[in-house]
């Protein structure tokens, strides 16, 4: 360990007795600067008038294994990661206790008719065309806010109804 500070500091102390540097043009972010995780494709389905939660979907992945545990919108007084099971042939929805898994590297995929992400409480319809701010929080990465275009589905097409 004190070969690799006297290793570290050499460069420093050189260029201490060196003439002034001239600035230096700016870099594009270096690997370890990008994103812990990216965001794609995210889209909410449009909702009717009266709503009170609607759901959305989106791209996942990360650079280290994570989870996605949940975010909020100006939207919605709740944003919740939500998973569809089938029990005795019925299908449930609900909250993904502990938040989605995000293996390293592996693109996770949130669709109509299964994972998904659910916003309750909706201050006002989902609007085809317009986009929604969804912040998403994960268990170790910074959060990643994302505009997410409204969709309208056909009835019967998504696998979701909200």
């Amino acid at each position: 360990m004190k070969r690799l500070l006297i290793l570290a500091a050499a460069p420093l102390a050189l260029a201490a007795c060196g003439p002034a540097a001239q600035p230096a043009a700016e870099s594009p972010p270096a690997a370890d600067q990008a994103a812990a995780v990216v965001v794609t494709d995210a889209w909410c389905r449009a909702t009717p008038n009266g709503a009170r939660a609607g759901g959305c979907f989106a791209t996942f992945t990360a650079r280290t294994d994570d989870r996605l545990t949940g975010g909020s919108t100006p939207r919605a007084a709740q944003l919740q990661i939500h998973e569809m099971t089938t029990e005795g042939g019925m299908m449930k929805m609900g909250p993904i206790e502990g938040g989605l898994p995000l293996p390293a590297g592996q693109a996770v995929a949130l669709a109509p008719g299964g994972n998904h992400i659910m916003l309750m409480e909706l201050t006002q319809p989902l609007t085809d065309g317009e986009t929604v701010p969804l912040t998403l929080s994960f268990a170790a990465a910074p959060a990643v806010t994302v505009q997410a275009q409204v969709r309208r589905v056909t009835p019967g097409g998504d696998g979701h109804h909200g």
